[in-house]
């Protein structure tokens, strides 16, 4: 029976799993913590790829007192060789006696043939306990295990009427420093910062996480059909960026992997990039959750591909009015049944501002 204190010692694994929100990817955020007469002998979470597992680390701390304990997951221990050995070769010759993991490896070598090991090897397993809360710390990761593309996130600032920048293109600064900082967090957690060439072009943005402690900067993309980025732009001094493109033009993309870049090309029939086969893409190479910053054109182009999961919007208390530009640039619709349907899961004051998390 899944008591209070079960929901306790899941919630400890949890905020474990969460100290790895900046940088445990392509890996999952995991938390681990054993338990045995109702004391915890041991906590570990996973850091980053290549570093021993969650489960290791606790039972290591646990030693002896693991014999006849009770591990809590939040995910199911990893059954194959990776970077790493497998976890439920730490776990059987430890002793535990019973598993509880929050859900799942969505990861097809996994899938379950954790619990058959552990089961098999005479280990109680139950699971399902803060499924739901689990999800969420590796939403990217179960998106890009289950369907093959990454968890695409997309962050817009604007005023109360919907206006992201003036006519003229200035949007520096719609929102306040509270919701600036904050959308910096958001980034961070982010495997990669979405961007297109309009963006780069109009306010030369470096693209990367300011005011955050983390040794990870997320990976730099620029959508950018005809390869017009330029060579001195600022997000191309420092990390690492992926110039994705639809035109073979020889001498831009020359110029552009000599100041560093990688530029791929995936055309659609009309010359421009097909964002679907981009979003493969990013998952092929490990990419779990990414984060758009970009304007109207292109948000309204990856909402109609049906690439984005989530809107990340911080609302200003001002007013521009319609001279001002939109969240996104879409065909014009004649039939409300036919907008887009969000649910909005999170609304908080940011400083000054509103900040809304709504999902497609």
């Amino acid at each position: 029976m899944l008591t209070a204190a079960n929901h306790g010692f899941m919630g400890q694994a949890l905020e474990l799993a969460g100290r790895g929100l900046y940088t445990t990817t392509p890996n999952p955020r995991v938390g681990c913590v054993i338990v045995r007469d109702g004391a915890v002998v041991g906590t570990g979470w996973h850091e980053k790829t290549g570093m021993p597992h969650a489960e290791v680390l606790a039972l290591k701390e646990a030693r002896d007192r693991a014999r006849g304990a009770t591990l809590y997951v939040n995910l199911e221990p990893c059954s194959h060789h990776g970077r790493t050995p497998p976890c439920v070769e730490a776990i059987i010759p430890a002793g535990i006696k019973r598993v509880v993991a929050a859900m799942q490896d969505p990861n097809p070598k996994v899938a379950g043939a954790g619990f058959s090991l552990l089961r098999a090897a005479g280990i109680a397993v139950e699971q399902g306990l803060m499924e739901g809360e689990a999800r969420e710390l590796n939403i990217g990761f179960v998106a890009r295990m289950t369907r093959g593309r990454p968890w695409v996130r997309m962050k817009i600032a604007a005023s109360l009427d919907g206006r992201t920048a003036l006519a003229n293109g200035r949007s520096q600064w719609i929102t306040g420093e509270p919701a600036r900082r904050d959308g910096h967090r958001w980034r961070a957690r982010a495997c990669a910062v979405l961007t297109g060439f309009g963006t780069v072009r109009d306010d030369d943005p470096r693209l990367n996480v300011r005011g955050v402690d983390t040794p990870r900067q997320p990976l730099k993309i620029v959508v950018d059909s005809k390869f017009e980025t330029s060579p001195s732009a600022r997000l191309l001094q420092e990390g690492k960026t992926l110039v994705v493109g639809a035109v073979n033009d020889e001498k831009r993309i020359a110029a552009l992997k000599a100041a560093g870049a990688e530029a791929v090309m995936i055309p659609n029939d009309s010359g421009k990039v097909e964002l679907f086969k981009l979003m493969e893409e990013l998952a092929r190479r490990e990419l779990n959750e990414i984060h758009v910053e970009a304007g109207t054109k292109l948000n309204g182009s990856l909402l109609q591909a049906g690439v984005v999961d989530e809107l990340l919007v911080y609302l200003a208390p001002s007013v521009i009015g319609d001279s001002g530009r939109g969240m996104f640039s879409l065909p014009e619709l004649t039939e409300l049944s036919r907008s887009t349907a969000l649910k909005i899961r999170e609304v908080e004051r940011v400083g000054e501002d509103l900040r809304i998390l709504a999902r497609i």
